[in-house]
């Protein structure tokens, strides 16, 4: 489970203390003799199915074929993921999308170069046999969540906007771990989390099915996951993050047309790595999540200004960022990469 709370701590002095990025200046040679920029990736979590494009592009040499050494790291969070790209102890940061706003707002160094996942995964998840088919089915029924997460602080929305408070549902406030398990021993009638993440997982260790309310289904949605960068970086090497933008979207349209090949690249990621049951699944459902109606048809990875507003007054409706900024103060478009 990811913890996805919106406290921006400070970060930690290890990190001050790590060796120097690629964005830097360090390169590799291959075998043919290309020089390529030696890059760093965190991601928000220890590897699962939603980062599969990422070994993939690795593994078919995509980021190689623009002039990058991708080294794919493990996060402990997004949060971490984004105070450490801002710090530039990561050049490249994969994090959802409140943290780098919250992130932002309490003076990090950072933005974002697009957002991949612009269907945001949050839902209401539980077995299927509880045949919960509407938000009103839910009235009365205990749900685990993790207080002061994006995923709990934006449930009193969700429930407005389906003419509920958060007074029809008891509300169990459990640590990230502890979601899934309270659904399987039934200490909870269902959970808030990630369908692309929780959902596969609580399944495969339950043996049974799980489904779904999603918040996108249901009146609520907004931005999650995506690619980001300290403004160091982004203003000091625009084409080195250009370069990454543009790989980072041709490996996700390449994973897109291989799924099964993209999550077989990740085998050996990670002693954490899930069953492939499990990360087939996860990226299965993150290829439903890539897109708002105004990217359809678009590269993954582009953005409208529309989208990040909107995601913006979600977040501000919702109490989380309390100085809402314009879409540029967060988002480093294309027009900011010209160098």
């Amino acid at each position: 489970m990811r913890p996805r709370g919106l406290i921006i701590a400070l970060i930690p002095a290890f990190l001050l203390a790590t060796a120097a990025c690629g964005g830097d200046g360090e390169t590799t040679t291959t075998a043919g003799g290309k020089k390529l920029d030696k890059v760093t990736l965190t991601l928000n979590w220890y590897p699962y199915g939603e980062h599969a494009p990422f070994y993939y592009g690795k593994t078919r040499k995509i980021y190689e074929k623009h002039g990058i050494d991708l080294q794919i790291r493990p996060g402990q969070g997004s949060q971490k993921t984004v105070q450490a790209t801002g710090a530039g102890q990561s050049d490249f940061g994969w994090a959802d999308t409140p943290a780098l706003l919250a992130g932002v707002g309490q003076g990090v160094p950072v933005k974002s170069l697009g957002v991949f996942l612009q269907t945001t995964p949050a839902s209401l998840q539980f077995f299927t046999e509880k045949n919960y088919r509407s938000p009103a089915d839910l009235k009365g029924k205990k749900i685990a969540i993790t207080a002061g997460d994006a995923l709990s602080r934006t449930f009193p929305v969700f429930l407005k906007r389906n003419g509920m408070t958060d007074k029809d549902v008891q509300l169990q406030n459990v640590d990230p771990a502890g979601k899934i398990a309270a659904v399987i021993s039934g200490k909870a009638d269902a959970l808030i989390g990630y369908a692309s993440d929780q959902g596969p997982t609580m399944q495969h260790k339950a043996g049974k099915p799980v489904s779904y309310l999603r918040y996108s289904e249901l009146g609520l949605n907004f931005y999650s996951n995506g690619l980001l960068a300290g403004n160091r970086l982004i203003t000091g090497k625009p084409d080195l993050a250009k370069r990454m933008v543009a790989a980072t979207s041709e490996a996700w349209t390449a994973a897109q047309s291989d799924p099964q090949g993209a999550v077989d690249a990740m085998k050996g990621a990670s002693e954490q790595l899930p069953p492939p049951q499990v990360l087939a699944d996860q990226f299965k459902t993150t290829l439903t999540l890539l897109h708002t109606d105004s990217t359809q048809g678009k590269a993954p990875g582009v953005n409208t200004e529309a989208d990040w507003q909107q995601t913006i007054d979600v977040f501000a409706q919702a109490g989380m960022i309390t100085d809402p900024k314009p879409p540029a103060d967060y988002w480093a478009n294309d027009a900011a990469l010209k160098g």
